[in-house]
């Protein structure tokens, strides 16, 4: 990939950023704003340089959302930006004219234009057209074969951010763990968490499988899990999973309405023992229904991470609300932008977005 530091000229230049501004609001207002903060070196680089910046973005899943409120918050972290309401045309494109060198642009919502997820070359066209450079910064969508993602590099000179370079540096150094090495994965479904389970079993010492998806695995081991969530999966292909002696399940649970919402206290004291002599741990997904309150083994294993000394890579929405709830965010050695598309890299190595720029 070549790096934003290898474009040659910046002043008065208008430079399409894919940005991480993908963040969760309530009643008009952000709620958390860590990636913003993640996504502030780049934007920072470019605009003292003199580029006009152009900020893309998606919010929310249906389109139906506006990156209004996230572009108020975003001028209060950095000077100079505005907000047109509106993602391609010539409004936006006159508006891109009127910026002053320095200043930067946050445009609504891509997902609003069906073209973004179908990834549409028309679409793409258009947002090409908004600028003569496109910086890739959005780790946590460079899974996705969207028209921002994959089509716009087609077209443009194209360049990673500082965001995506970190991602990719530290992700790397994950599938090259220091051993003792513990990987934690929690989440919901097993269809989303194979790939990964694979790669990871190949390469950790240890593989813990909690959350939700770990009642998958105590039904296909023959335990009592009433009516809790388990995933559609052939219970032959699970036990494979089982057999292997890497892998490391709950060994007791916290259970309301014939439901497991939680790991019990003997399964954050197991969790503690692995992460003490550990070199290495990674970390995605929350280890209990987080949602609903139950962040009881979450909590523990965010803490007992934090005290271990080993190298720490974690990532996944609610594990780093997690985190940075603790006031623990500075004890992780990395803290990934990404759910999705960080289970992704470590299954293939590689990304659609990140290919796209090769």
């Amino acid at each position: 990939m070549r790096s934003i530091r290898d474009i040659k000229l910046f002043e008065s230049i208008p430079i399409l950023v894919r940005a991480t501004l993908n963040v969760p609001t309530k009643n008009g207002e952000v709620t958390n704003d860590y990636r913003l903060r993640r996504a502030l070196p780049t934007i920072r680089f470019l605009s003292e340089r003199g580029a006009k910046v152009i900020l893309i973005s998606h919010i929310g899943e249906k389109g139906t959302e506006t990156l209004a409120p996230i572009a108020t918050r975003l001028g209060k972290l950095i000077s100079g930006v505005s907000f047109f309401r509106e993602t391609v045309g010539a409004g936006a494109r006159s508006a891109i004219r009127e910026l002053a060198p320095g200043q930067i642009l946050v445009l609504e919502n891509l997902r609003r234009n069906a073209g973004e997820q179908t990834n549409d070359r028309a679409f793409a066209r258009e947002l090409a057209a908004l600028g003569d450079i496109f910086v890739q910064d959005s780790f946590d969508t460079c899974h996705r074969v969207h028209a921002s993602i994959v089509g716009v590099p087609e077209i443009l000179p194209s360049y990673a951010g500082f965001l995506l370079e970190d991602e990719v540096r530290e992700l790397s150094y994950a599938l090259t763990p220091k051993h003792p090495s513990l990987a934690v994965i929690g989440g919901m479904k097993f269809s989303t968490k194979e790939a990964v389970l694979t790669r990871l079993l190949a390469i950790y010492d240890k593989v813990f499988i909690g959350g939700a998806l770990a009642n998958s695995f105590l039904k296909a081991s023959g335990k009592e899990v009433g009516k809790s969530l388990v995933s559609t999966t052939d219970e032959n292909t699970l036990k494979k999973f089982i057999a292997n002696p890497k892998l490391v399940l709950p060994i007791d649970s916290v259970v309301k309405n014939e439901s497991i919402f939680d790991h019990g206290l003997g399964t954050m004291a197991l969790l503690a023992d692995l992460a003490q002599k550990a070199k290495t741990i990674l970390w995605n997904g929350p280890l209990g229904k987080y949602e609903d309150g139950f962040r009881g083994a979450t909590n523990a294993f965010a803490r007992a991470t934090a005290d271990s000394g080993a190298h720490s890579i974690v990532g996944g929405g609610d594990t780093v609300a997690s985190i940075e709830g603790l006031g623990l965010l500075s004890r992780f050695s990395f803290v990934s932008t990404g759910g999705g598309a960080m289970l992704d890299f470590l299954a293939r190595g590689t990304l659609p977005g990140i290919e796209a720029l090769n």
